[in-house]
């Protein structure tokens, strides 16, 4: 059986591509999605140790741009930060990963996809949600979910065959993409422990003092301090030199879709850094009912793609809200770099709000204002109010009068 099997190089599929093959009489090729967080080395090194499990091929897709388009530029128009805190670093891939997976197995027509998904992770329900949506007649297998062989059962099978063991096969589940890494096992088993220093590993060591100015066109980030650059590449230099200052840190404790909760260490250094320049740009242009419902929105939309539904209609329902609310989020923040910590120090753009209007909060109305508007408007909005005190104080003075009945 021709099996092709969504390979990162981690310990579950560098497994899987040997026991396939091994155990299960298969024929493997293994196929790397590349969504970001790859170095050139480490790219060099997927490809060798594909070949060294058993692979007869190993195949490599930079989908890094279409990630940006289809997924990426909607985390960052919406502001998704799960749980207020998490934003989607690795999650947010799954979708497109599993669609580019089943769309070679069909144009190779491979007898099966495979990929590694767990049966304790979120990653299981993404990757079958959108295989079942786009590809539903292609056979899919998922080993480690379905027999559940623990990370120290797979090291020592491999060790066994004498099969290279990869690198970050150890304590810790490191996945890296171009919005972040998570980092998961070890002390995030639990809900009160902090990683050591030397388990960071784009922020390890970090710190320092910078200041950046960051472009925004219609919500998409296009120039790096003057000088324009494609958004994949704006990303992996804001993760370089963010990580280079320890920015970007990040503990997500939240629920899984099965349920249950989890918990990770992130470290997203451009996600962090272009979300709090893309927030206070947006409230320099948009009206408060405008961030508002986005804001709103934007949650709904974070949710149903960390639940695997990328590829749900709605969810482009929700992009076409979103681009909609991003046609004035065109302008620059100036972005401080210091002590781990983020602080936009200033934006500005031609469709300013605060521009629009000469009025100066604290010190003068807008020229031709009605001083007395502002008291009719007060009055507006505490009448509810004052007619809820009202109701009371009536019934308060009808029960006194019951009682004297009485």
């Amino acid at each position: 059986m021709r099996v092709l099997l969504a390979y990162s190089g981690g310990l579950d599929t560098s497994y899987l591509v040997a026991w396939l093959i091994r155990e299960q009489g298969c024929e493997v090729t293994a196929l790397t999605v590349d969504c970001g967080g790859f170095s050139a080395a480490e790219k060099e090194s997927l490809a060798s140790r594909a070949k060294a499990l058993g692979a007869v091929e190993h195949r490599f897709v930079d989908a890094r741009a279409e990630m940006f388009e289809r997924v990426l530029r909607w985390l960052v128009a919406a502001n998704v930060r799960r749980g207020g805190v998490y934003p989607l670093s690795v999650g947010a891939e799954r979708g497109l990963q599993a669609e580019l997976l089943a769309r070679e197995g069909l144009a190779g027509a491979f007898d099966a996809v495979a990929h590694g998904c767990t049966a304790a992770g979120n990653d299981q329900v993404r990757f079958e949600a959108a295989l079942s949506t786009i590809a539903p007649g292609l056979k899919v297998l998922a080993p480690v979910r379905d027999l559940a062989p623990s990370r120290d059962a797979q090291r020592a099978w491999l060790s066994k065959h004498g099969l290279p063991v990869p690198p970050a096969g150890g304590r810790y589940s490191v996945n890296a993409g171009l919005w972040g890494l998570t980092i998961g096992g070890g002390e995030m088993s639990g809900s009160s422990e902090a990683l050591p220093e030397s388990a960071w590993q784009w922020t390890q060591g970090g710190g320092g003092d910078a200041r950046l100015w960051i472009d925004f066109e219609r919500g998409v980030p296009v120039a790096l301090d003057g000088r324009r650059l494609s958004p994949v590449e704006l990303i992996e230099r804001l993760n370089l030199e963010g990580g280079r200052l320890g920015v970007g840190r990040g503990y997500h404790l939240g629920d899984t879709v099965l349920g249950i909760k989890g918990r990770i260490a992130f470290e997203a250094p451009a996600a962090e850094i272009l979300l709090d320049a893309h927030r206070e740009l947006e409230k320099l242009v948009l009206t408060e009912d405008q961030r508002f419902w986005k804001d709103h929105l934007g949650d709904i939309y974070g949710r149903r793609l960390h639940q695997g539904l990328f590829h749900d209609p709605f969810q482009r329902d929700l992009e076409a809200f979103f681009a909609s609310s991003q046609s004035r989020v065109s302008g620059s923040a100036c972005v401080r770099l210091a002590g781990r910590a983020i602080l936009v120090e200033g934006v500005r753009s031609d469709y300013s709000l605060l521009a629009a209007s000469d009025a100066r909060y604290g010190e003068r109305p807008a020229t031709g204002s009605d001083a007395s508007g502002a008291v009719g408007l007060a009055r507006v909005l505490a009448e509810p109010a004052r007619l809820h005190r009202r109701a009371g104080e009536t019934a308060a003075k009808v029960a006194v009068s019951r009682e004297v009945l009485q």
